[in-house]
């Protein structure tokens, strides 16, 4: 990234966010607008992609829905994402989950758990 962008938005990134990575069960909290109304809304699943750096930094989460699989692309600094909260940690073999879509059932969910004691050894 240019060094004169990355520091004209240095002050504009959140610094409350937890780590979280690729293959983690995440709960993302989003502010939802309805009509003159606003409430924050859940959606859980398994983070399977991470991209870009800063302000660009995007993730992409997953989950089963009435069977059908649902991913939803989150900007990491947007303001809407209220929260981030990490439900599983995992130990991914690969950088991107995309083989996880043409998985079924519980293999669709299906990634290698670590302890909280073991993930920084990992």
């Amino acid at each position: 990234m240019n060094p004169i962008i990355k520091e004209i938005t240095a002050s504009q990134l959140k610094t409350d966010l937890p780590s979280f990575r690729v293959g983690d069960g995440v709960q993302v909290h989003t502010k939802v607008r309805e009509g003159d109304k606003e409430r924050v809304q859940k959606f859980a699943g398994v983070v399977i992609a991470r991209k870009g750096a800063g302000m660009q930094e995007t993730f992409t989460v997953r989950r089963i829905s009435y069977g059908e699989g649902v991913e939803k692309v989150f900007p990491v600094q947007s303001p809407n994402v209220v929260k981030i909260e990490v439900e599983r940690e995992s130990v991914p073999m690969r950088a991107r989950l995309y083989y996880l879509r043409d998985r079924k059932g519980k293999a669709a969910m299906a990634i290698k758990e670590v302890r909280a004691e073991n993930r920084t050894n990992a």
